[in-house]
């Protein structure tokens, strides 16, 4: 790796963390809900006294422990991940105040979750290590052959209830964001200029998709340039999927990220 493309990952890495960790924050003070693991990082606060962020950086420790059996390799980012993201959060917490206005709160829940999209977009590009999250789905998928969108599903189902019954915020927020992320990280990697795409951290993504694209083409004799183009066309629709592979073998479907 270059000096300069080392300096431009690092800073892809440094700004994505830092509006991921600021969009949580917004996410908190809109208070018409977070997302599955904030939900979960925000009960565990309440019960023990942490802040959201220490709370977030305790948890993502202890996915990484669970990485050992998995045999996953953390990177530079992983470890950043947990780092930043908790410090931002509770910055973000401590120069925001929560608004009175509904119409204010939504504008600020539905900000955050597009702001936390184009931050996934850019620290997954950075390409200098998976979050700790990302990393257990992944393990989980790679060693049990289930798909991601299983392993996924569940594993966000069991933090939400958790966090819920831990007395976490669970509403309007929630859904938007389960819906809404896949969809808009998708949005944000299509319109990525393709000669960044391809030395970035979802190159691995596109051509997986490329290949299962081209597979299933070559399978049932359909020109795979016109499979592409019309996957192109059909990116940016809502499937509660995002921009990482469903695999079986290598057939991959989008599913969406976490950090």
């Amino acid at each position: 790796m270059s000096l300069r493309s080392g300096t431009l990952r690092g800073t892809a890495l440094l700004a994505g963390l830092t509006g991921y960790g600021f969009s949580m924050a917004i996410m908190v003070r809109a208070g018409l809900g977070l997302d599955p693991w904030d939900v979960f990082h925000q009960g565990l606060s309440i019960h023990t006294g942490m802040t959201i962020g220490v709370a977030s950086a305790v948890v993502g420790v202890a996915v990484l422990l669970a990485w050992i059996p998995l045999r996953n390799r953390p990177g530079v980012g992983t470890i950043a991940n947990v780092i930043v993201i908790a410090i931002t959060v509770d910055v973000g917490m401590l120069l925001m105040s929560a608004p009175t206005s509904l119409p204010v709160r939504i504008a600020m829940m539905l900000g955050a979750v597009v702001l936390n999209a184009f931050s996934t977009v850019l620290y997954v590009g950075a390409g200098l290590g998976p979050g700790p999250r990302d990393g257990l789905m992944t393990g989980l998928v790679v060693r049990t052959g289930l798909s991601v969108r299983l392993v996924r599903t569940s594993i966000e189902a069991t933090v939400l209830v958790v966090g819920w019954l831990l007395g976490g915020s669970v509403g309007a927020g929630t859904v938007v964001y389960a819906f809404g992320i896949g969809p808009l990280v998708q949005l944000f990697v299509r319109i990525t200029p393709k000669r960044w795409l391809a030395v970035s951290g979802w190159a691995a993504v596109a051509e997986a998709s490329k290949l299962a694209i081209d597979d299933r083409s070559s399978e049932r004799g359909v020109d795979s340039t016109r499979v592409e183009e019309m996957v192109g066309e059909r990116a940016g629709e809502a499937d509660g999927a995002g921009p990482i592979a469903e695999t079986r073998g290598h057939d991959l479907k989008g599913s969406g990220c976490q950090r």
